[in-house]
């Protein structure tokens, strides 16, 4: 047995910010509160707070933006433990992998989805749609939100099969699939807007044998021409 010691006010507030992440107060995708916020909401100084931070970008939690702040970017630190692995597999490995997943997903989500998620699936594919017309130059601005309005429409299918299990494995996925569809670029060649419009039609029209059949074309598609 040794002594217990005391935890440090670094950890505490890093272990509370880590909490409020796994609650989702804040959630993957959003800045988190400036550091003065933070050190008000946590009754600490600004050098306490700026480890506790640090210690969560390290973790791979945390994303700090030159300019722009510091952002939620995984919930947890085994999610970043995958996703670290999934980005080091092989390319066609993973789209194996997701065909497995994302084809059985897109069945479930035609005979599971509801009236928010079909609201969802509309808007999302029209974003991504209109996001191919904003794209410009490889690495701008419109190019990242087609990337991320791609990611988000094919994580709304999954989320539609009602499958917790499915949604937070294909959660770690997600930083890879970007990696994938930022690397090869977004052009509406090469994105299939008919092919997308026809597996949110075959979800939203609850027909699961065509949502598989789109996603399996999708994906292979996918596979050859990226």
């Amino acid at each position: 047995m040794q002594t217990v010691k005391r935890q440090s006010l670094i950890a505490q507030v890093t272990q509370q910010l880590r909490n409020e992440i796994a609650a989702g107060r804040w959630e993957v995708g959003q800045r988190i509160p400036t550091e003065p916020e933070l050190c008000e909401m946590t009754g600490t100084a600004r050098n306490t707070v700026r480890e506790a931070v640090h210690s969560l970008v390290h973790a791979g939690l945390l994303e700090r933006r030159q300019g722009s702040g510091t952002y939620v970017i995984a919930t947890d630190e085994q999610e970043v433990a995958l996703g670290g692995f999934f980005a080091a597999a092989r390319r066609q490995d993973l789209l194996e992998l997701r065909e497995a997943l994302e084809v059985t997903a897109a069945g479930l989500a035609a005979q599971r989805r509801d009236d928010a998620d079909i609201a969802t699936l509309r808007e999302l594919l029209e974003r991504r749609n209109r996001s191919l017309g904003d794209e410009g130059s490889e690495g701008g601005d419109g190019h990242v939100d087609a990337v991320e309005a791609d990611a988000h429409l094919h994580r709304a299918i999954v989320a539609a099969s009602h499958n917790a299990v499915y949604l937070e494995f294909y959660d770690s996925l997600l930083p890879s699939l970007r990696a994938s569809i930022a690397e090869h670029g977004i052009g509406a060649h090469r994105l299939y807007e008919a092919m997308h419009t026809a597996l949110v039609d075959a979800v939203i029209d609850g027909e699961p044998g065509a949502a598989r059949r789109a996603a399996r074309a999708l994906l292979e598609s996918v596979g050859e021409f990226r």
